[in-house]
């Protein structure tokens, strides 16, 4: 079927997200106190990261709230927009990039900005701009990795929208950060500055190319045109 087969070309994304299907299912059926029990221990918040830096890096990427973000409601009201937004922007990173590139970006993207946004939160604790209560906040999900391969992908536009991409991505995550900045925006745009860092991955996929590992036709037809290298240099 082609929407297997298309499925098939990015398989990091899609059983990425068939978890946050599965995980989001069992969200749905605990209780609200226990929910919010258990995604705290599941958070990248400043007393988890303290305590078990590792496992809550890995775990919180696999939850996301049960905030319902899609009209009808339910589990599926939380989890589809994830279905939208990662065959919109992971599935064609993956498909570019390549499997363990696409995973670079979104570790680095992940893992950086968490870092950043709760190492931020915790200079606003000890200088008394946020209360001690926060080290237990909740911040799980998968908006970090989004960020950073939203702002990676700047560099598989064609050459004519490069630069406004790049502004309408620095923009949208840019003004939630000036306008009342928290932690969370804090972690957005350090994530898309953490993808916009990943050009040289970038370059190592056009390298790989062009020693004739592959074929000149599996070239992504956005990035064979308007430069010699067919991947666009940061602006």
């Amino acid at each position: 079927m082609p929407v297997l087969r298309r499925v098939a070309t990015a398989p990091g994304t899609y059983l990425w997200l068939a978890a946050l299907f599965a995980t989001t299912v069992v969200l749905h059926h605990m209780s609200p106190e226990f929910e919010e029990q258990f995604l705290r221990r599941h958070s990248t918040n400043i007393h988890e990261l303290s305590t078990n830096p590792v496992r809550v890096l890995v775990a919180s990427a696999f939850w996301i709230d049960g905030d319902t973000t899609w009209p009808g409601g339910g589990w599926l009201g939380s989890w589809l927009p994830y279905a939208v937004l990662f065959t919109v922007f992971h599935a064609p990173a993956e498909r570019w990039l390549g499997s363990g590139r696409w995973l670079a970006v979104v570790t680095f993207a992940h893992v950086g900005a968490s870092l950043v946004s709760e190492g931020v939160l915790d200079w606003g604790i000890r200088h008394g701009h946020a209360p001690q209560s926060a080290m237990n906040t909740l911040d799980v999900g998968v908006s970090y990795a989004l960020a950073g391969i939203i702002g990676v992908l700047a560099y598989r536009i064609p050459p004519l929208w490069h630069r406004p991409y790049t502004a309408a991505v620095l923009i949208f995550y840019g003004v939630p950060l000036i306008a009342g900045a928290t932690f969370t925006e804090v972690g957005h745009f350090s994530a898309v500055l953490i993808g916009l860092g990943c050009y040289p991955l970038t370059r190592a996929r056009d390298s790989g190319r062009s020693s004739g590992r592959d074929s000149g036709r599996d070239l992504p037809p956005a990035l064979d045109r308007g430069t010699s290298t067919g991947v666009r240099t940061p602006s």
